[in-house]
């Protein structure tokens, strides 16, 4: 079997004689998208506005969620250095939930915000939710599952990587 490089011009998303299926297939990660874009652009916005979240003690405060799962954590040298600095570790993850569900939502960069998704998942799940005991009840795990074909597959359809992407092979003189 010989192995070399593609010389045709055929481009799969060019093809009009698509069937059905093909096209649903096309499609099959956009409600993902959408659902983990808005989720987490809504939980950003909920924590930045959320005066008692903000707060390194009290009621629903980032700071007392932090102590009260640091013994059951999985990672509790993870939670003592979020615990160093409560408000700041808030603001970072707020921030960050907000950057990945816009990164999400239009596409750019849609790979590295999907793995910024899965990395705030995963810590999350390690920390906050791995004492829920069946595993299955924390929604974390969940969340970290869904991040993880737009990690692989990125944002194909609708989406500024993929205007981006047309943009340069035209400019390079067609479709590769």
């Amino acid at each position: 079997m010989t192995h070399g490089m593609r010389t045709d011009t055929y481009t799969p998303h060019l093809d009009d004689e698509r069937g059905w299926r093909d096209n649903l297939a096309r499609y099959a990660l956009l409600p993902l998208r959408v659902f983990l874009g808005v989720t987490f652009i809504y939980a950003g916005l909920d924590k930045l506005t959320n005066s008692a979240f903000m707060k390194s003690s009290g009621a629903g405060s980032i700071g007392e969620t932090m102590r009260s799962v640091r013994d059951s954590s999985a990672i509790p040298a993870l939670v003592d250095m979020a615990l160093k600095n409560p408000v700041g570790f808030g603001y970072a993850i707020a921030l960050g939930e907000l950057a990945v569900g816009i990164g999400t939502l239009i596409g750019l960069l849609a790979r590295l915000a999907a793995l910024g998704g899965a990395l705030i998942s995963f810590s999350l799940w390690m920390t906050v939710s791995w004492a829920n005991d069946p595993y299955y009840y924390g929604n974390d795990l969940a969340y970290l599952m869904a991040w993880l074909p737009l990690v692989l597959a990125g944002a194909p359809m609708f989406s500024l990587d993929a205007a981006l992407r047309t943009r340069r092979r035209r400019r390079a003189g067609g479709y590769r």
